[in-house]
């Protein structure tokens, strides 16, 4: 047919469903402020995005999965610059580049941030996606502890346990001071990049 092009015609629909799909998360993430997990609704997102219900099931199929993409979208850049860090800078500064990212993350979405841990548990689409989070944080522990002369392995004393340990640390900390103020967010990241450096046997 003269004029028409698929390709165009799908690139169209593409970027309309991922400016959709934006508003349902940034909806989502909006209620979980204003109303808690348990009370927001389906109903209630489709209509903060400006879409029926029926159009929010063709994106997602349930209120977890809504969550579960939020939670993906919210840490997907930490992960991809925290594998970075870890490789290609010094292991001093990978590890306060990670923490300073770590704080602007839970500065900027420490609700997300809490509704997952507070989920992972009780809805599995959650609990898996923030199992293979907790996993890359993980890995890319680890590399800056090897970097920094730490054994590689998963003994007590090697790289892979210690990285497990800091990351869970990591994790229950920031939770906790992200409920009470930014100060006390820095003041934790301050404290965890302390133990992290002592660790990796980095303290002057």
């Amino acid at each position: 047919m003269p004029g028409h092009h698929p390709a165009r015609s799908r690139r169209a629909a593409e970027r309309k469903g991922d400016v959709r799909e934006r508003a349902i998360l940034d909806t989502c993430e909006a209620l979980l402020a204003d109303k808690g997990y348990d009370a927001m609704t389906v109903g209630d997102i489709a209509q903060g995005a400006g879409i029926t219900r029926g159009a929010l099931y063709f994106y997602f199929g349930s209120k977890q999965e809504v969550v579960a993409a939020l939670v993906a979208r919210t840490v997907e850049h930490l992960w991809e610059r925290s594998r970075v860090t870890a490789r290609t800078e010094e292991p001093r500064q990978a590890v306060a580049a990670a923490m300073r990212r770590t704080v602007e993350l839970w500065n900027e979405h420490g609700l997300v941030m809490r509704t997952a841990i507070d989920l992972s548990l009780t809805v599995p689409e959650i609990g898996e996606l923030w199992d293979r989070t907790a996993d890359l944080f993980i890995a890319a522990i680890t590399a800056v502890l090897e970097r920094a002369g730490v054994r590689s392995g998963s003994g007590p004393q090697q790289a892979s346990a210690m990285a497990r340990a800091l990351c869970w640390m990591i994790e229950r900390t920031f939770y906790h001071a992200s409920q009470e103020s930014r100060e006390a967010l820095q003041k934790a990241s301050s404290t965890c990049e302390h133990i992290w450096l002592t660790s990796a046997g980095l303290t002057d």
